[in-house]
């Protein structure tokens, strides 16, 4: 496995249950009409509805994603130790690495042409419902964002989403997150400003198997 010795810092982003199924790429829904259905009630109960949430958040229209990018369980060889954070920018997906040989793969967004990075790091601390604060490169760019120099509150309109994951090297802040979204057709593309996008129930899943000061590694 190959990744460059540093992260690219040019942009900032705009930011538990697991179906058993495996990680090949594969078509999801099999031809077996029975298990097609069984396999639509696991997705429609993984993407349902998180009503106890801070923000309630509604299910997934399924419909907007290739279901190659929802969420599977299964083997996956890799050099890095269990608990390895691993995004594969080329196939737009990022692995969780599980003891034996397994891992949870979710679909992602990633950063596209002239945002995008790599490089190895650690995920330094996570927030629940986090606040988005712009940097000041991006409100040049944008400047409709100039509302939120001080900070957007959370909400299911923040950029950040439901959760964020931020990435740290060498003790410093990259500026990129690992974070949600409410955009599922944006999930398997290169849409966001550097930073790489999960759907909610994704990242919530995601955080609340990741400690503080995981390695990640960004292909």
């Amino acid at each position: 496995m190959t990744t460059s010795s540093s992260l690219s810092r040019r942009a900032f982003c705009l930011g538990a249950s697991t179906a058993v199924m495996s990680i090949a790429t594969s078509p999801v829904f099999a031809n077996s009409h029975e298990k097609r259905l069984a396999e639509l009630q696991a997705y429609a109960e993984m993407y349902g509805p998180l009503p106890n949430e801070q923000f309630p958040i509604p299910a997934v229209d399924l419909s907007k994603i290739d279901p190659i990018y929802l969420r599977k369980f299964g083997d996956y060889r890799t050099d890095e130790p269990p608990g390895t954070v691993i995004v594969d920018t080329a196939q737009r997906v990022l692995f969780l690495t599980l003891p034996e040989g397994k891992a949870i793969r979710y679909g992602v967004g990633i950063g596209r042409d002239g945002f995008s990075w790599s490089g190895r790091a650690i995920i330094n601390h996570k927030r629940a419902w986090p606040t988005w604060t712009p940097p000041s490169e991006m409100i040049e760019r944008q400047p409709e964002l100039e509302e939120w120099r001080f900070g957007m509150p959370p909400s299911l309109e923040n950029p950040l989403g439901a959760r964020a994951l931020y990435i740290f090297q060498d003790g410093r802040d990259t500026l990129y997150r690992l974070h949600g979204t409410s955009q599922p057709e944006s999930i398997g593309h290169a849409v966001s400003s550097g930073c790489v996008r999960l759907l909610h129930h994704d990242v919530i899943d995601l955080y609340n198997r990741v400690p503080d000061k995981s390695p990640i590694v960004v292909l």
